[in-house]
């Protein structure tokens, strides 16, 4: 039975529906300290996943007859070493595997909107739980969790290249110079303040956007084949072909400006020789 269907059989309207499948399973008092637990667990679970490849993978690789897997990885590889390469001045052990962990896992997360918009958390009402959503990257908590921590990264940075000193000037000075520090300190303090929330907010902002479209085509099945079904899986197809480019930009963009900003601070140091 379709989404439609399945609606007004049980009395459920089109919001109901849309609301049912935007909540969380979560515990907590509320605010803050709510843990989003089909957020972690999904998180967690593709992450996981990428361990493990990662792990056989790495066992099985050979110089002389690569596999399709491993073809797969080089290219990959080769891929973020080169965006690197045109973005980071000089080298760091930690920016390639940091911008290629961000770049799948992020993609990996994105995919998980690609599954049929009623599968799991149908699957998770047979088993006793009332809501589930499925993609990471549509919870607040993980895209500002990620940005955040490449965030901390931008500051460690700044802190080890410049000195706490050095760091505390760029808020004096940047970009007025010294006659203006209160409003050097407002506008770098907006700057900075500006790279974690864009980071968060963009990639969240894509990813609902297409989680809400998929659960509109849902909406659009019903009991007849000709204005229901049909248009559901045209509609259905079309929109999960087009997401993918979607899902895969925002993980290259997330990952692309994680160099951005972690070359900037780098940049700082070698203005600050000069």
């Amino acid at each position: 039975m379709s989404s439609s269907a399945a609606s007004e059989a049980g009395g459920i309207t089109s919001s109901d529906y849309i609301q049912h499948h935007l909540h969380n399973n979560s515990i907590g008092e509320g605010g803050f300290w709510v843990l989003n637990l089909d957020t972690l667990f999904y998180s967690w679970l593709i992450a996981g996943v990428m361990m493990y490849v990662a792990y056989t993978m790495g066992k099985k690789m050979t110089s002389d007859t690569p596999s399709g897997g491993q073809n797969v990885l080089e290219a990959l590889v080769e891929f973020v070493q080169q965006q690197i390469k045109d973005i980071f001045p000089g080298t760091n052990a930690l920016v390639g595997p940091l911008a290629l962990t961000i770049f799948v896992w992020v993609f990996l997360m994105n995919a998980m909107d690609l599954l049929p918009v009623d599968l799991l958390p149908a699957i998770g009402q047979m088993v006793g739980i009332e809501h589930m959503r499925v993609v990471p990257t549509t919870d607040l908590g993980t895209t500002f969790a990620l940005a955040l921590s490449v965030f901390a990264l931008i500051i460690y940075y700044n802190i080890k290249i410049k000195g706490p000193m050095g760091y505390l000037k760029t808020f004096l000075f940047h970009p007025f110079g010294k006659y203006l520090i209160p409003v050097n300190i407002v506008m770098t303090t907006i700057e900075e303040l500006a790279k974690p929330i864009s980071l968060g907010l963009r990639l969240f902002g894509n990813m609902f956007a297409g989680e809400l479209i998929f659960m509109l085509i849902a909406l659009l099945g019903g009991t007849s084949l000709l204005f229901g079904l049909i248009p559901q899986v045209v509609l259905s197809s079309g929109w999960a072909i087009f997401h993918i480019l979607i899902i895969t930009l925002q993980a290259f963009i997330f990952m692309l400006l994680t160099i951005v900003y972690l070359a900037m601070a780098s940049q700082h140091m070698d203005d600050q020789k000069h």
